[in-house]
């Protein structure tokens, strides 16, 4: 059950949908304005109940448009109760030529709450020919629990700097992440038969992406506690959406045993 929804534009949650019947949220986050500016201060923050399941996306990729003067902030803080499910699924960044981007995400999750968590971003608009002109993007994600820190990683990319090599995205044009944790999951339990799991879950998540999206090139490991992470580096927008959907789909089955949630998009 939602409790509360408020926003002020240009960002606006739309109607929850129960499109699983069985209770379950889900909605859609939306910038009605069409994308992202110089100058914005976008703040988003979200409370999941004990035992609550929400699936929060996007309707379409967001643009990030020219910045001349001052840099877009974008922050996102989440907290998820006790046994709350987050599938966090928005769409992917298309920073434009000049465009600055500066985002934090924070999460804190209590014992026994899952998370299922996506950021994907293009290099721009590469058929224009505008691959890596944008000026900033700079990305940092904290997720933590009662006993620390569970993954804390930042990416800063500065304007001139193709990284499109050996090192960087290979002269792919979209580059994804999907993280996949249960809070405590290794911490009360036997380290090795818990770390034995989550092994199994990147072998089977590594074999779904081969199958899922054979042109990128992609890679799945296991955190210290609980959990696995994903990266992808894909040709196209259809190759990234195929690759996060095959892990989405591997992981709601092994962790929440339910089926793959089509999401239905405007």
């Amino acid at each position: 059950m939602l409790t509360g929804r408020r926003f002020t534009l240009p960002l606006q949650a739309l109607e929850p949908m129960d499109l699983t019947g069985d209770g379950s949220a889900t909605l859609l986050l939306l910038n009605p304005t069409g994308g992202i500016v110089g100058g914005d201060r976008l703040e988003t923050d979200i409370v999941l109940g004990p035992g609550s399941r929400v699936c929060l996306s996007t309707p379409s990729a967001t643009r990030v448009y020219r910045s001349p003067y001052r840099p877009a902030i974008q922050r996102v803080t989440i907290t998820l109760g006790a046994g709350a499910v987050l599938e966090w699924l928005p769409d992917h960044l298309i920073p434009s030529p000049g465009a600055q981007l500066r985002q934090v995400t924070e999460i804190t999750m209590a014992p026994d709450a899952t998370l299922f968590y996506v950021d994907a971003w293009a290099t721009g608009r590469a058929a224009r020919g505008e691959a890596w002109g944008f000026d900033v993007l700079d990305s940092r994600l904290l997720v933590r629990d009662a006993a620390g820190p569970l993954l804390h990683e930042r990416a800063s990319l500065a304007g001139g700097l193709r990284l499109d090599g050996l090192g960087g995205t290979e002269g792919l044009g979209y580059v994804g992440t999907f993280l996949a944790l249960r809070a405590g999951e290794v911490a009360d339990r036997p380290a090795e038969p818990g770390q034995r799991c989550w092994e199994e879950l990147a072998g089977a998540l590594q074999v779904d992406l081969a199958a899922a999206a054979p042109a990128a090139r992609v890679g799945v490991t296991t955190l210290g506690r609980g959990g696995v992470l994903a990266r992808l580096l894909c040709p196209s927008a259809p190759a990234l959406a195929a690759g996060v959907e095959a892990l989405w789909a591997r992981c709601r089955q092994s962790l929440l045993g339910l089926p793959p949630l089509r999401l239905r998009k405007l």
